[in-house]
């Protein structure tokens, strides 16, 4: 963790999760090999995990309290669910693939992660049934905020998201403060599109 540090990461809660959760346990063999490398890894089904540092960062700007519930877009093998679940009362990870997801909940068992849901379905309309959020995670690159996740961000909530084209994005936070919507931009990022109904059409 001492090169995610380097890099700016001062929230010591953040990067005591990051040392808590098993990273090599979410990646398949032989990847698992370069599991603590700072870089993104093929994790099946054409979805990769991101880059430690990213996963960092993106947790830092939630501004995360232990009370907190949030929603997930984008579950992939459930590394960045098992970090969020270190910091939070309750995640809600939503993957549209559903064998990713069983690994996901595969995965989140083996190291024993308990307040983590796993829904099947299409995240770009996330899930209302347990919102409304303290904080929002997109982990995948949408050509902007699908409108049901603003619509489901509790107020005082920060939403991060990488936005922009399929080969270049901008991660922002969004935060909700008396009903209306401040952006942050945060640096430019590459992500996997996000598919769905309020995302990229395949």
């Amino acid at each position: 963790m001492s090169q995610i540090a380097a890099r700016g990461i001062r929230d010591q809660h953040v990067l005591s999760a990051m040392k808590e959760v098993p990273r090599h346990l979410f990646i398949p063999p032989p990847y698992d090999k370069s599991a603590y490398e700072d870089c993104p890894l093929p994790i099946g089904n054409g979805q990769t995990i991101s880059q430690p540092y990213i996963v960092a960062l993106m947790t830092e700007l939630l501004a995360l309290k232990p009370t907190d519930s949030v929603l997930e877009i984008g579950t992939g093998c459930g590394y960045q669910a098992a970090v969020l679940a270190a910091l939070v009362r309750q995640v809600t990870t939503i993957e549209r693939i559903p064998e990713v997801a069983g690994l996901a909940r595969a995965n989140l068992a083996t190291v024993g992660c308990k307040n983590v849901d796993v829904i099947v379905g299409d995240g770009t309309r996330g899930y209302p049934q347990k919102g409304p959020y303290d904080a929002i995670i997109i982990t995948a690159a949408t050509p902007s905020v699908p409108r049901p996740l603003i619509e489901q961000l509790a107020e005082g909530g920060r939403l991060v998201a990488p936005v922009g084209g399929r080969d270049i994005q901008e991660l922002i936070r969004l935060r909700k403060r008396d009903g209306s919507i401040t952006e942050d931009q945060c640096g430019g990022v590459r992500f996997v599109p996000l598919i769905g109904e309020c995302g990229w059409s395949g």
